[in-house]
């Protein structure tokens, strides 16, 4: 993002843009009026990555301009990241440019920070990592308290912990989160905590069970089981399945089942093309589930064709986006048999024209009319 377009006094009319490009995009559609939810216009950012760019004994942070890609630009402050970013990152600086051992072909820093106000920090090199590293960064860890990870090539060492822990204040209840180094997580939490809530307001008078595909870490799936008698949740990523398993028995969530699937093998499961031996662990079997719902926040591609004749089975879709052009084209089909109810913009990332959205859609009664094709 580029750091000129930062700019919170004019925060209200760049979301007010945004939003009306979005209402035009989905009007052929018949959208319901906008709901907008809007981000805190700075310290929003929960993660941050730097080039370490070394010229003679200094050592600054370097973010690149795509259009000159091999110049560096300095960055002395980093206003939309979290205040436990930027706390930490002239701090982490300082120490960096004092010890030879942690700055040596030192290319990229990353961090990670929560709202509780832990942090983890990734130092990656181009060069192995021997005891003389792993000495210097357990001081480095200790003296600004956080969690350290230092990588390389085939190379990866853990100062302490690899993960840091969140909480999330959601309908009167505390939900706990574990987030790991290079694990997906939302960037904006304190908009990720209106997107869980809205979703949850969608799915509050709803019945049955639910399906969730692309569920990662469980951010959605925890708080929504409960609203459903069962949910059935899949991820085909080990680290995010693992998380979701320790983040469902950390909330002490009982009526969620956890498969590692990907979409696609749970579009072919539920049509009885294929058998899956992870699905024999199932507490009953896949064919006795009620399916009354369908939640999906798929990658910025959109659903594939499969996944796509899959929602349209189900009464009710819950459909997280980060790309509303690929959630229109689904919707090109999907509204042939379902209404779209609900539409709301999720405003994750602040002076950038990427937009989060939500959609929300009903099957169609019989005697409803056709819908109008989008143009």
């Amino acid at each position: 993002m580029p750091l000129t377009r930062f700019a919170p006094e004019h925060y209200a009319d760049l979301l007010q843009v945004k939003a009306n490009k979005m209402q035009a995009l989905f009007a052929p559609f018949g959208a319901p009026p906008l709901e907008v939810h809007s981000s805190p216009p700075e310290a929003y950012r929960m993660r941050a990555e730097f080039r370490l760019w070394h010229e003679g004994d200094d050592l600054y942070y370097a973010m690149f301009d795509p259009q000159h890609p091999k110049t560096p630009l300095r960055v002395t402050e980093f206003p939309i990241a979290s205040t436990t970013i930027q706390a930490a990152m002239p701090e982490l600086l300082r120490r960096l440019k004092a010890e030879p051992a942690l700055r040596r072909k030192l290319f990229q820093v990353e961090f990670l920070s929560s709202l509780s106000g832990q942090l983890l920090i990734s130092l990656i090199y181009r060069r192995p990592l021997a005891e003389d590293w792993l000495e210097q960064a357990q001081g480095l860890a200790g003296e600004l308290g956080v969690q350290l990870v230092g990588r390389s090539r085939k190379q990866k060492i853990v100062v302490d912990k690899d993960y840091i822990e969140e909480q999330l204040e959601l309908q009167n209840q505390t939900w706990h989160y574990r987030h790991y180094e290079q694990g997906f997580t939302q960037p904006n939490a304190r908009v990720n905590i209106k997107m869980i809530e809205w979703a949850c307001a969608v799915a509050a008078e709803s019945a049955g069970d639910l399906l969730e595909l692309y569920c990662g870490n469980g951010n959605f799936t925890l708080p929504l089981c409960r609203h459903f008698d069962r949910v059935l949740a899949t991820e085909v990523a080990k680290s995010s399945m693992a998380a979701a398993r320790y983040n469902q028995q950390w909330n002490r969530v009982e009526n969620l089942e956890l498969v590692r699937l990907s979409a696609e093998e749970v579009c072919q499961a539920l049509a009885g093309e294929r058998q899956f031996r992870r699905l024999r662990e199932l507490h009953k079997p896949l064919q006795d589930f009620n399916f009354s719902a369908v939640f999906v926040d798929p990658p910025r591609a959109g659903l594939d064709a499969a996944t796509e004749r899959l929602v349209c089975d189900f009464d009710q879709i819950l459909y997280i986006s980060c790309n509303p052009h690929t959630l229109r084209t689904n919707l090109e089909h999907i509204c042939q048999s379902h209404t779209l109810q609900r539409l709301a913009l999720f405003d994750q990332f602040p002076y950038t024209d990427h937009v989060e959205c939500g959609a929300y859609l009903r099957r169609r009664e019989e005697s409803e009319n056709e819908p109008a094709k989008p143009g």
